[in-house]
């Protein structure tokens, strides 16, 4: 069976479109994770590098500090008593300051920064030519020294100063860029999550396009809807099924219509020679072909309400058939429950009167979503079954009634009622019963299946009442049904 060109855009099964749209929905999130993984890893290294970068920092601003404080005590001491030794000591002491300032300088320092630690480097190169490059035997300026190692110890303090203040910046500046990054995070997360929804409900729409297209198939297929074509589109997998169901409809049509040419058959093949029978005996009952004694009389009478009886049973079986054809399409409207109701038993009337019975309908206003003809069927078929089975001089009311879940109809005969264990065989078709079968009621024991098969199309049920003290019969029907045979299950 060679896919629809309907599938072109779709995968090729529809475990592929789960598939496919899942890694759709997945993969903006799945994004975002990484990211926020890799800007965690940044974050994480930057932050190494800070903690690095401010310990340094203290540790080279002490070294400093040490070393101003080293050469402030050298430089006392020369101004005082100029030695080899004490200027060979502040030579090293130069060199060492020299080459822990060059280690801050490689820092990372903003401008302010950098400007204090060359002051700094400044005043401790111009002290340092102050005491090395007096002439021998000129005597320094006590004061001046002093004043210039107090200034380079003040300016080195100055330095750890800026060390502390550098650990702080650097904590700010993680700070801030944790702040971004959470920022980022939280508008790539919203793009994602807006995104992954868009993506669901375009893909909740083409996933349930061929399921409500197979839905609406399978739901005209219920209500013997053979006429539309199936049709579906997606995934390959779920097109071949639309096939499928495409064929089972033109089989379906092909079974219709080939039991419809039996019926019509069987409706002739019986009904010919049945007609031949009736009128021969209608002959034989009006003495055409000469009279008869009364055995002969009484043969002919038995073999004309036989035949008539045969006719009535055929024809009973043919509308049934098309009974239960009809039971599966609902032509639904707002139907007023007391017209309906009394309107129907009107029609019983006569046959009523005959026996001597009475009639009562007892219905309030009520509407209700159905079909009037098949509704109207219903209540006839119990209103029928209660006339037959109720004595004469008996009383058959019929009450209709509004309740919180929908409609009731009563049917209430003061006849022999149903036996229990026939309460559930009597809507059986060709169930006739102990009463039927004694022959105190006539009949093919269609009537209460076909009102059975109605009620259930309206989505409906139909029940005998226990311990009623004679037949009692109740309907229940739904205003708006939510489901009925006709759809299917929903």
């Amino acid at each position: 069976m060679q896919p629809s060109p309907r599938t072109g855009r779709f995968p090729r099964s529809f475990l592929g479109l789960l598939i496919t749209g899942f890694m759709l929905v997945a993969l903006p999130l799945v994004a975002a994770l990484l990211w926020s993984a890799w800007n965690t890893e940044l974050l994480a290294k930057r932050g190494t590098r800070e903690v690095l970068n401010a310990a340094e920092a203290a540790r080279a601003s002490r070294s400093l500090v040490n070393l101003s404080g080293s050469i402030e005590r050298l430089a006392n001491q020369i101004a005082v008593q100029p030695d080899a030794e004490l200027l060979a000591d502040l030579g090293r002491a130069h060199a060492g300051f020299g080459q822990v300032a060059a280690e801050l300088l490689k820092l990372q320092l903003d401008g302010e920064q950098i400007a204090a630690l060359k002051r700094t480097i400044e005043r401790e190169r111009a002290l340092h030519e102050m005491l090395t490059n007096t002439p021998s035997g000129a005597r320094l300026d006590q004061s001046v020294v002093l004043k210039e190692a107090y200034e380079l110890a003040e300016s080195a303090a100055g330095v750890v100063a800026i060390s502390h203040l550098l650990a702080d910046r650097g904590v700010e500046r993680l700070q801030t860029n944790a702040v971004e990054v959470r920022q980022h995070l939280v508008s790539l997360i919203g793009l994602a999550a807006a995104w992954a929804l868009g993506t669901a409900l375009v893909l909740a729409r083409v996933i349930a396009r061929p399921i409500a297209q197979l839905d609406r198939a399978i739901r005209r297929l219920g209500r013997a809807d053979f006429q539309h074509p199936i049709h579906v589109s997606g995934p390959a997998d779920l097109v071949q099924l639309g096939e499928r169901l495409d064929w089972l409809r033109r089989r379906l049509t092909e079974l219709e219509a080939e039991k419809g040419r039996f019926l019509q058959h069987l409706s002739h093949d019986l009904k010919t020679p049945l007609t031949v029978l009736r009128e021969g005996a209608e002959l034989l009952h009006d003495q055409v072909a000469g009279p008869l004694v009364a055995q002969q009389r009484q043969v002919v009478a038995m073999l004309r309400e036989s035949s008539i009886k045969l006719q009535t049973m055929i024809e009973d079986l043919l509308d049934y058939q098309r009974t239960l054809h009809s039971a599966a399409t609902l032509d639904a409207e707002s139907v007023a429950l007391e017209p309906l109701l009394r309107e129907t038993v009107r029609a019983h009337g006569l046959e009523a009167s005959a026996k001597g019975q009475r009639l009562v309908v007892e219905a309030a206003p009520a509407l209700l979503w159905a079909d009037p003809s098949k509704l109207r069927s219903v209540v006839d078929n119990l209103v029928g079954n209660a006339i037959k089975f109720t004595p004469p001089g008996g009383t058959i009311t019929v009450l209709g009634r509004e309740g919180a879940g929908g409609v009731q109809i009563d049917v209430i005969d003061t006849g022999p009622g149903v036996p229990a264990e026939e309460r559930d065989a009597v809507f059986d078709a060709f169930f006739r019963g102990r009463a039927g079968a004694a022959g105190r009621g006539h009949g093919t024991g269609l009537g209460l299946a076909i009102a059975r098969d109605f009620v259930k199309a309206h989505g409906g049920h139909i029940e005998v009442v226990p311990a009623a003290p004679g037949g009692h019969f109740r309907v229940a029907l739904p205003k708006r049904p939510k489901s009925t045979m006709a759809e299917g299950a929903t």
